[in-house]
């Protein structure tokens, strides 16, 4: 199975309690979903696993694993990403994708021309964010995920519609207060 054919779902991240209990970053849309499709794999596809959703908590998903009875086993799975095969995953709809399906999609701005690729989607709490490389250039620009900045995705045709928030340097920073100049475009069908 090839990475592509894989998603991932979740990554423990703790323990809790003595019984053996992890908590599980959940990404699915509903986190308790995250058991909703079957066997879960590690990164390496060599280990599987059967998860049982206990409870919703702050901090995740507090979830039993099968075979796992004590702490220092939940232990020992910290840090385990959790996939699951694209297959089990909905069909998306019209106008819908998986996060996933942005990763190598070129970047192209408003004039329509490409000037960089996706690398990767982020949410470091505050939305998600792509990571758009742009060629010629050293590193890559961080993106809010939102319309103002992303109005338009073609996954059939291989882009993404950017428009970087507008650079500034000292001489030209905006007042307090003042928002950030950015485009809109009509969504394409």
């Amino acid at each position: 199975m090839s990475k592509s054919d894989r998603v991932l779902l979740g990554e423990i991240t703790g323990v809790h309690g003595i019984k053996g209990e992890v908590v599980i970053r959940s990404y699915a849309a509903d986190p308790e979903d995250i058991a909703a499709y079957g066997r879960l794999q590690d990164h390496a596809g060599t280990r599987t696993f059967d998860v049982l959703p206990v409870r919703v908590g702050p901090k995740g998903v507090v979830a039993r694993i099968a075979g796992i009875e004590d702490r220092t086993s939940a232990e020992r799975l910290r840090g385990t990403k959790l996939y699951v095969t694209r297959a089990m995953l909905p069909v998306p709809g019209d106008r819908s994708f998986y996060f996933m399906d942005l990763i190598g999609l070129k970047a192209i701005g408003g004039d329509g021309n490409a000037f960089g690729r996706v690398t990767a989607v982020h949410n470091f709490g505050a939305g998600d964010i792509i990571e758009v490389s742009v060629d010629g250039h050293p590193g890559s620009e961080l993106v809010p995920f939102a319309d103002a900045y992303v109005p338009d995705v073609n996954i059939a045709d291989g882009w993404v519609r950017v428009l970087l928030p507008a650079s500034t340097s000292e001489e030209d920073e905006p007042e307090a207060g003042e928002p950030l100049p950015a485009g809109t475009h009509e969504k394409s069908e």
